[in-house]
């Protein structure tokens, strides 16, 4: 698994993930045909006199589609996960910090395989660049994919 993904699974959840794909396909098998379904019986129609009054359509709003799901407050997940660390780290400002927070390897060559999969055409030797760069880019992935930051995260 990429690092970014495992990074966005960690604080976003299940929906940071593509849907895998089914079973029949990942075995090679293609799917089962659809069953033939046969046509209704048709209902004699009723005349006029006999024909029911239509019920009334419900006035309540339709619930979200799942895709519209409430955005996760990424703050609220890694400040929670800060409390149970003894240690003191800063995932608002540094990648390092992050992805200790996460249990991830937060080596240099850790970011640098994370700047690879992120497209980083920076000096991957200018780590600190590299760091700046890497920790905005995880944010705005975080964004994209369902996450809400507060204002004094660099996004």
């Amino acid at each position: 698994m990429r690092i970014i993904d495992t990074i966005m699974s960690s604080i976003l959840g299940t929906r940071a993930q593509p849907p895998p794909p089914p079973a029949t396909a990942a075995a090679g098998m293609a799917p089962p045909a659809p069953a033939q379904e046969s046509a209704p019986p048709v209902a004699p129609t009723p005349s006029p006199a006999q024909a029911p009054e239509p019920a009334p359509t419900p006035s309540y709003a339709q619930p979200p589609p799942a895709s519209a799901a409430a955005p996760v407050d990424v703050a609220a997940v890694l400040d929670a996960r800060a409390e149970e660390t003894d240690q003191e780290l800063n995932w608002r400002t540094s990648i390092v910090d992050l992805m200790k927070l996460l249990k991830l390897d937060s080596s240099s060559t850790a970011r640098k395989a994370l700047a690879k999969e992120l497209k980083y055409t920076g000096d991957t030797d200018d780590s600190a660049a590299m760091n700046i760069w890497l920790h905005k880019q995880v944010m705005a992935k975080l964004v994209e994919g369902g996450g809400r930051l507060p204002s004094d995260v660099r996004h």
